[in-house]
């Protein structure tokens, strides 16, 4: 089995655009707003980027949300619920980006997965 990136971390923000200064000023990292259906800040932190969620139900302080490659969404959901894990989010389209579900393992700890599907360039 080949090992398996982490491709994207979400970090819960009350204000994203402070939250993108933070990160930007203390550790150089770009950011970008990006317009999908809510508006949404993006960084790149050199070797992985990511973006700031809104805080919500779902993302409070502290849940930070990493992403694990996908090449089959589908085909990685029933595995981690044979190994015990929970599907939170069923796999959903992500405008022209690609593909992402949200599972917990077995501990309860929210981990994401993500399949890209925008056209390379």
């Amino acid at each position: 089995m080949s090992k398996r990136k982490i491709v994207h971390v979400e970090i819960p923000a009350s204000d994203s655009a402070s939250a993108s200064q933070f990160y930007q000023d203390l550790f150089g990292w770009d950011a970008r707003r990006v317009e999908t259906p809510t508006p949404y800040y993006m960084f790149s932190g050199g070797n992985i980027g990511g973006g700031y969620n809104p805080l919500d139900e779902q993302n409070q302080p502290g849940d930070i949300l990493i992403y694990i490659e996908s090449d089959d969404v589908d085909a990685d959901l029933r595995a981690i619920e044979a190994h015990g894990g929970a599907i939170i989010e069923g796999p959903r389209v992500v405008a022209d980006y690609g593909i992402m579900a949200v599972f917990t393992d077995p501990t309860g700890n929210r981990v994401a997965l993500w399949k890209d599907t925008a056209p390379q360039s």
